[in-house]
């Protein structure tokens, strides 16, 4: 339904309906700080097609949440800059776009769910008056229809009661109710594109398999591209398509979910994998990755990960900047040994 409506209705002006939904390509982002640019995103590449998942998965610091910040045209500048790269929605490049235009995507055509509810919405008002100022705004509606339409978002993503709560504020609300409020105003107007940063921080386990439910349940009958970002590639296994792992500001490893989960071809992605709890492993330390993730500002010289990694080869892996690698079919991983890594069943 959602995709007819697209077709006869708000097109994006010189969309292609036959190219993918979304493409980034060799996407750049850079902070200046003290004179210094500070490279954060280094040649990011992804494509998102209708109806699918990606999953962006990376620990904090890794450039995640930026690059869905560059992608929605919402980066802070300054400090941050886009410096390179393309994000084309359905063949139209973005970053080309004046301001004036990208806000008009924004919310229309693709719209975001911020990490900190609590912190995104306004505390001074009413979550309806929140959701049904988009309507009033994007579509001119009356106050009465806007309320009518935030109850029917309301009631869609779960909240009970949405006739009576729609007047309530944020305070109001329990945690995961906040982010269902967030989810229903990132779907308001119908986008093509939902991009959910870490959509269950802070959640209790119980309450983030809701969460996620939710956003594939409305995934599902909207027929939009959603992209998941998370530093937790559990919470995203039985949900997403894809999967994008990042580190130090590149994508070191793009599989399906299944591949990634199966056999990984990066040791980064592996040490991920081990580090998640299972129930086979009760009674058992947790394995941990040693070291922190660099500084984007002193990144170390060859691979980012090297200092890390548990399949280094030091005089290779210090030196050389690893290529990408293609494992198999759709499978890439920017190692070395990125084969070895793939075949290794430890």
């Amino acid at each position: 339904m959602a995709e007819n409506l697209r077709v006869v209705g708000d097109t994006l002006p010189g969309a292609d309906l036959n190219a993918p939904l979304l493409e980034v390509e060799d996407l750049r982002v850079e902070f200046k700080v003290r004179g210094k640019r500070i490279p954060t995103v280094r040649g990011v590449s992804f494509t998102l097609e209708q109806g699918k998942t990606l999953a962006i998965v990376g620990e904090s610091g890794s450039g995640k949440s930026v690059t869905s910040q560059a992608v929605m045209g919402i980066l802070d500048s300054p400090p941050g800059y886009v410096t390179g790269g393309e994000v084309r929605l359905r063949g139209v490049d973005l970053l080309a776009q004046d301001e004036e235009s990208r806000r008009t995507v924004r919310a229309n055509h693709i719209a975001i769910v911020f990490q900190d509810a609590l912190s995104a919405l306004n505390p001074l008002w009413s979550v309806g008056f929140q959701i049904g100022e988009l309507f009033r705004v994007h579509r001119g509606t009356s106050r009465a229809d806007a309320k009518r339409r935030a109850i029917e978002l309301l009631d869609q993503v779960g909240i009970p009661d949405a006739k009576n709560r729609v007047g309530h504020y944020p305070h109001q609300f329990s945690g995961g109710m906040r982010q269902r409020v967030m989810i229903a105003m990132a779907l308001a107007l119908d986008p093509e594109v939902l991009i959910a940063d870490e959509p269950t921080t802070a959640l209790d386990v119980t309450v983030q398999a809701q969460i996620m439910r939710l956003l594939k349940q409305i995934q599902d009958e909207r027929n939009m591209g959603l992209i998941l970002i998370t530093h937790d590639l559990g919470v995203v296994a039985d949900v997403a398509d894809d999967v994008a792992v990042m580190y130090a500001g590149e994508i070191v490893e793009r599989a399906s979910i299944h591949d990634a989960f199966k056999r990984p071809a990066h040791p980064y992605t592996k040490a991920l994998l081990r580090a998640i709890p299972r129930v086979d492993t009760v009674g058992r330390e947790l394995e941990v990755i040693p070291g922190l993730p660099p500084n984007p500002a002193a990144l170390p010289s060859g691979c980012p990960f090297h200092p890390r990694c548990w399949a280094v080869d030091p005089e290779r892996c210090a030196t050389e900047a690893p290529p990408y690698e293609e494992v198999t079919d759709d499978h890439r991983s920017l190692c070395h040994f990125a084969k070895e890594v793939y075949r290794d069943e430890r």
